[in-house]
């Protein structure tokens, strides 16, 4: 494929999904453009091939470019990925409102929920970019980025309310060590994303503390029951729950040391300092901030979510850690059913 076929494609934010989800665009035939906001990061991409911040030793494809220009980057691109921090998604792309081609689609790298709004960030794209939701789709599953840039097999989710949207950005990001599937499941897609986060943290946390194997088992597993209740409270698919978007991706970013949401929750659970504990992981974890409107949320909703509680008592200050794993066991026990809701309840929809 010479580069005047090569369909085009931007990738908004450098960071290191950002930066390998470029490659992977690269490696299944687009030619791609990389926006970051440092000017000595974007000439390495540009001219070295590079992003040693990021991902150390790594070579791009000579088909992945970078520019600081917002509005060049998406200039004329058929696919527009968002990789930026969740909490700053709003305000990076405000420029680009009404700006995209007229047949792009938007697709959200991030997995967090909007602190002012409570929204997920396929919304938030839809908002800031003036697009309709059958216009966006959302990428999710195990994707830790530096096991992808180095093209060890994964596999991920591409979900958008429409199904012809998320079979083109499948065939957009396809190649022989990514392989997407589809789902139509937007909803507990993003919630599997930003959720399985703060379990990540509880589980960094009981591993900093020293404890074992059982106790960070369990944690995952009621982890995803929580998320299910609240899934389920919100319209998703119970099926999205038990897939690469949910179990899977929560069995990576819980157990790999790769996963920035678990190195926090180490750091915290050895003792550290909310502020020491970011400084000493580096780069954004999500579940830091995401934790608190996920709470929200399942508060607004009924929904119990014990471990995400207990991870925002534990960051705001009002929960040691070892406190909280007290609180955790010591909740009257019950019976083991992640799926169902109450009897005679059915999904109910979030307000807005």
């Amino acid at each position: 494929m010479n580069d005047a076929t090569r369909p085009r494609a931007a990738v908004l934010g450098a960071g290191s999904w950002g930066t390998t989800f470029a490659a992977v665009l690269a490696d299944a035939g687009a030619h791609v453009t990389l926006w970051g906001r440092d000017p000595v990061l974007a000439r390495q991409v540009a001219d070295e091939g590079r992003n040693e911040r990021y991902l150390p030793g790594v070579r791009l494809p000579a088909a992945v470019t970078a520019t600081t220009d917002l509005r060049a980057a998406v200039a004329g691109a058929d696919l527009v990925a968002v990789a930026v921090p969740s909490q700053s998604a709003r305000a990076v792309l405000a420029p680009l409102g009404g700006r995209l081609a007229p047949d792009a689609v938007a697709v959200s790298l991030m997995k967090g929920v909007e602190l002012s709004t409570d929204r997920r960030m396929s919304e938030v794209l839809a908002q800031a970019l003036d697009l309709p939701a059958d216009r966006v789709a959302v990428v999710s599953g195990p994707n830790l980025a530096h096991e992808i840039a180095a093209r060890q097999p994964t596999a991920t989710v591409v979900a958008s309310v429409s199904a012809a949207t998320a079979r083109r950005v499948q065939a957009a990001c396809a190649t022989d060590y990514f392989r997407p599937y589809t789902n139509t499941d937007v909803v507990g897609v993003e919630l599997c994303g930003a959720a399985k986060n703060v379990v990540a943290l509880a589980v960094g946390m009981a591993q900093g503390r020293g404890l074992g194997h059982n106790t960070r088992a369990t944690l995952v597993t009621r982890g995803l029951a929580e998320i299910t209740r609240l899934g389920l409270a919100l319209g998703a698919r119970a099926t999205t729950f038990a897939g690469l978007a949910g179990m899977g991706d929560l069995v990576a970013t819980c157990g790999s040391p790769d996963s920035r949401n678990h190195r926090l929750g180490v750091h915290l659970g050895q003792g550290m300092s909310l502020d020491e504990a970011l400084l000493a992981t580096g780069g954004t974890a999500e579940g830091a901030k995401s934790c608190r409107s996920i709470l929200e949320l399942a508060v607004g909703l009924g929904v119990d979510m014990p471990i995400t509680a207990g991870v925002v008592g534990v960051l705001d200050g009002a929960l040691g850690v070892d406190r909280m794993a007290a609180a955790l066991l010591g909740r009257p026990a019950g019976a083991e059913d992640v799926d169902a809701l109450p009897e005679g309840a059915g999904p109910v929809t979030a307000g807005r």
